[in-house]
């Protein structure tokens, strides 16, 4: 790392030490794998595969089998290629929950990012394992819920947690009506609660802000708050190493702020996503009819859902958008161009210093 960048504050996740304050978020399906991880690791940051989807194409029919030994070969790929920070990220709302979790701590990566429910009981699956567990919320209530189950019930705190905004993309933490209405909590509201309640703790639980963050003016907002560092998921689409579709980088590139919408997921949560044809046929109540060869997400009843998402996922990931979407922050429309991780970090680290 260059010289300016050791200006920023580390972003110190139990003895893991991020030089850059950044953890690139976890991008399902096969948006963020090996490719992109390490390449954030290498620059300093916090490089994070998203476990879920891995082992989907339209050629194989889905199993735990599969999925298990792709995200396996996804950490071992990484790890290959950097000798930086690597992180898994498991949405507790998937089927494979626990096998995946498991998984993951067998390959010993770094740390385990989970949200998407309430991962009460993450902890119990470490055996031993010096692996930081890191929760995702979106309000003080889950996180005090989850720090007081974890301590009465494992004797221990999140080594971190990711407090996420109602801007982030994919599925988000919020109701419909919420997000819809714009009622609701801003995330620096969410950000100042919980710090508020982090600081209570020894040692001090690092806070970290998600949903939105796009540029280091934002960075550095949060950072001056208290937060520990940031997540940005969205921004690290649009570079050269990004493990997806080109077509799915160029849907960010042509998306105007109007195309920014929400959605409500088959999964029952609400989306954010980049306004196509598909998603306006599906809003129009056009149905896509399947067979659900392996119930992926809990909270889906595969029985009566419009269509799949984790298809139309795949779809995306793999160039057709004629039969999938993407999903993106609030911010997605600002990215015009495509650059190297390398080029990315350096201009958020150098933006940050203008403003800290």
């Amino acid at each position: 790392m260059n010289a300016i960048n050791k200006i920023l504050p580390p972003l110190k996740i139990g003895n893991l030490i991020a030089e850059v304050p950044i953890i690139q978020g976890g991008m399902g399906v096969k948006v963020s794998m090996a490719g992109l991880a390490s390449a954030v690791a290498n620059e300093g940051g916090v490089g994070v595969i998203a476990s879920v989807g891995l082992g989907y194409s339209k050629s194989t029919r889905y199993n735990v089998d599969i999925g298990e030994k792709a995200l396996r070969y996804e950490i071992r790929k990484a790890r290959s290629l950097t000798n930086g920070i690597i992180g898994v990220n498991v949405m507790y709302a998937i089927s494979d929950y626990e096998r995946f979790v498991k998984a993951a701590i067998d390959e010993n990566v770094d740390l385990i990012i989970s949200g998407a429910g309430m991962p009460v009981d993450l902890p119990r699956y470490l055996n031993g394992k010096n692996v930081k567990l890191l929760p995702i919320v979106s309000s003080i209530r889950a996180f005090k819920l989850i720090c007081e189950f974890w301590n009465h019930n494992y004797k221990r705190l999140p080594d971190g947690v990711i407090v996420e905004g109602s801007k982030a993309g994919g599925h988000l933490g919020f109701s419909y009506k919420e997000i819809i209405e714009n009622k609701a909590q801003s995330l620096e509201q969410i950000v100042t609660d919980i710090i508020t309640i982090a600081d209570t703790y020894t040692p001090r639980i690092p806070v970290i802000a998600a949903g939105g963050v796009f540029d280091g003016a934002d960075i550095a907002k949060y950072l001056n708050m208290g937060a520990s560092g940031v997540q940005m998921a969205t921004r690290f689409i649009c570079t050269n190493e990004c493990d997806v579709h080109e077509n799915f980088k160029k849907a960010l590139l042509d998306a105007k702020e109007n195309d920014i919408t929400i959605i409500k997921s088959p999964v029952g949560m609400p989306g954010r996503v980049v306004k196509n044809e598909f998603v306006k046929r599906m809003q129009k109540g056009e149905t896509v009819p399947f067979n659900c060869t392996y119930h992926c997400i809990k909270t889906c009843n595969y029985k009566t859902v419009p269509y799949c998402i984790a298809k139309a996922m795949v779809n995306a990931a793999e160039g057709n958008f004629d039969e999938g979407f993407a999903f993106a922050g609030a911010n997605a429309h600002r990215c015009n161009e495509i650059i190297p991780v390398k080029t990315l970090i350096k201009s958020l680290v150098d933006e940050t210093l203008l403003y800290l």
